[in-house]
This record gives structure tokens, C-alpha cells and sequence, in this order.
């Protein structure tokens, strides 16, 4: 077996994961970001969600080759809904479009309770939009590099914030 190695983007999201959190991975595809996080002891167990079955297949496989599948809880569900309040502290939303976000996140109110670590692949203005005009707050905005491309990342939480200004959204 070889060691697992994360993606540049992914490793930018996997630092913003505080220790001890219990995740929340949602489009979670091979479950490379929980596994890597469970095996480095960064988290106490995580839910993987996918609306697609065969992600889901590919992470339980991921977590079982890396001796973490019962750690991992996986399940098909449209986002968050398939997760009650207080299951999970942490949630990564990674790898989607800022609307898809929106959508998610409009469905789960709970998650103001805890820290989003956001890494939008568009519409990255609509989601600072909505989450200033919903009761979340943006603590820290990053960009990852892999390869020739940049990738923005963000982390939020629930909490009173000022509007942007449309320039400030980029």
C-alpha cells in the first residue's frame, strides 16, 4: 500500500480542519480528505456524503485500504441532508460551484453552529453573497495552487457580518 498523498487544493482544505473536529465531507468522491485527516489523527471520525453511489463505493474503498472504515460514515444523501444538527463541528464543501454551495447550505441552517471550510470551483461571489446576507461570517479567504490553476478557499461560521460591496465578492 502507498502512503496517501493529497492533491495541493485538497491539502490547502485538509490545514483549515481544526484537530479534534467531527467532519462533515459532502461530495466527498474517493473520501481522500477524511481518510488522510483520520490517518494524521486530525479528526475523531467524519460522515462522507455523495448523491452518487459510486463515490461512495470508491471512498469506502479508500477507507477500508487505509484500515479507517469504521471511523468514516458513509452516506447518499443531497448534501447535508442526511446529517442531524450535532453530528458533525466541521463541514467541507469542496470541489463544487458556489451556487451548489448555496443550495446546500440554504437546507441546513445548523451548520452556523460550526466552521465551513468552502472551496468554491465558481460562482465564488454568490457564495460570499449569500453566506454575509445569512447569518454566517467569513473568517479567513486563501488560494490554492495546483498546477497552473488557483483555487480560492474559505472558511466561515455562523455570526454577524457586513455586506460586501460587488467588487469585494471577487
Amino acid at each position: 500500500m502507498h502512503a496517501l498523498d493529497l492533491s495541493p487544493r485538497l491539502s490547502a482544505v485538509a490545514a483549515q480542519v481544526p484537530q479534534g473536529a467531527r467532519l462533515a465531507d459532502v461530495g466527498t468522491d474517493h473520501a481522500y480528505l477524511p481518510t488522510w485527516l483520520l490517518l494524521k489523527g486530525r479528526i475523531l471520525g467524519a460522515v462522507a456524503t455523495d448523491v452518487h453511489p459510486g463515490p461512495l463505493q470508491r471512498g469506502r474503498e479508500t477507507a477500508r485500504t487505509y484500515g479507517v472504515e469504521e471511523h468514516i460514515d458513509f452516506r447518499q444523501c443531497d448534501g447535508l441532508a442526511a446529517l442531524a444538527p450535532g453530528e458533525a463541528d466541521t463541514v467541507v464543501l469542496a470541489g463544487m460551484g458556489g451556487d451548489l454551495m448555496v443550495r446546500i447550505l440554504s437546507a441546513a441552517p445548523w451548520t452556523r453552529e460550526g466552521k465551513l471550510i468552502l472551496q468554491p470551483m465558481s460562482a465564488q461571489e454568490v457564495l460570499r453573497g449569500w453566506l454575509t446576507e445569512h447569518g454566517y461570517v467569513i473568517l479567513w479567504e486563501g488560494i490554492a495552487r495546483e498546477g497552473e490553476k488557483f483555487y480560492p478557499l474559505l472558511t466561515a461560521t455562523g455570526g454577524e457580518s457586513s455586506l460586501y460591496t460587488p467588487g469585494q465578492l471577487w
